[in-house]
């Protein structure tokens, strides 16, 4: 059994864009292919796209009022949202509007994006009208061209790890300690740049994201963490490893999610 990646509801996404059922299974998987920049066009709409850019990679300096934390849309979504298996970006206008298991509802990518600045953000929402949302939306929608309406990109979400595998966080502290602290830091501050950002983000602590992330759950982070961690050495820790590191960070101290109420310490997963 493998844990599902993210947003994956097809029936619900069928109906919520109007496609038959034929016409959705018509639309095979196509593979992670990032437009290179000599196609972003001329003018405004371009100036949009390097807007966008911008803001996806340097999220706090940019948009100091609505990230409260020390993250960037990068620190997840690896290299401008362009690498797979770290949430990328590609094809995912040809997904939305689409049913979101965690909301319970059909979401538009302007909800999706929002979603990201309260929680993994710790911060506050674009509104849907303003210059830096739609310049947003229309990166990720240049780094979708080509990708059929319904399509699946070969690496979208972050990857899947055993489910059947129980977590050991002693033992994920151990490797925590062996295999993340270099750049994270013992206590999982992150590494600072110096200029008031960060080499590598800090991954618990008040700069880090909240308890309403998808981080901060053991079978997200260990997708991620089994897919790209540590930097530059993907796949190379097990699932169990990934299972038992991700274990231990998320249940590290961090901001409490604005929109739950604080609960009692979580009890083993």
């Amino acid at each position: 059994m493998k844990f599902p990646q993210s947003f994956a509801s097809l029936p619900a996404f069928i109906f919520a864009a109007g496609l038959t059922a034929s016409a959705f299974v018509a639309a095979a998987d196509v593979p992670l292919v990032v437009p290179a920049d000599s196609t972003i066009p001329a003018g405004p709409e371009g100036d949009a796209v390097r807007l966008g850019r911008q803001l996806m990679n340097d999220t706090r300096k940019q948009l100091p009022r609505n990230v409260g934390n020390g993250l960037n849309c990068s620190s997840c979504h690896i290299a401008g949202g362009t690498q797979a298996y770290a949430s990328p970006y590609v094809g995912l206008t040809a997904l939305f509007p689409m049913y979101n298991a965690r909301d319970g509802r059909v979401i538009s990518l302007q909800t999706r994006i929002n979603d990201c600045f309260e929680r993994s953000m710790n911060g506050h929402p674009l509104a849907w009208d303003s210059k830096e949302m739609n310049a947003m939306l229309i990166y990720i929608r240049w780094l979708s061209t080509g990708v059929p309406v319904g399509s699946q990109v070969v690496g979208r979400g972050m990857g899947q790890v055993d489910a059947a595998l129980k977590p050991d966080r002693a033992r994920g502290a151990t490797i925590y300690t062996a295999k993340c602290a270099s750049c994270h830091g013992p206590q999982g501050v992150g590494t600072p740049d110096g200029s008031g950002g960060y080499v590598f983000p800090p991954v618990w602590g008040k700069q880090s994201y909240n308890t309403g992330a998808g981080m901060a759950r053991t079978e997200t982070a260990a997708a991620f963490i089994k897919s790209k961690m540590p930097m530059g050495q993907p796949d190379s820790l097990s699932d169990q490893d990934a299972i038992d590191v991700a274990d231990y960070v998320a249940h590290q101290p961090r901001p409490v999610f604005a929109g739950v109420k604080p609960a009692a310490p979580a009890k083993g997963r």
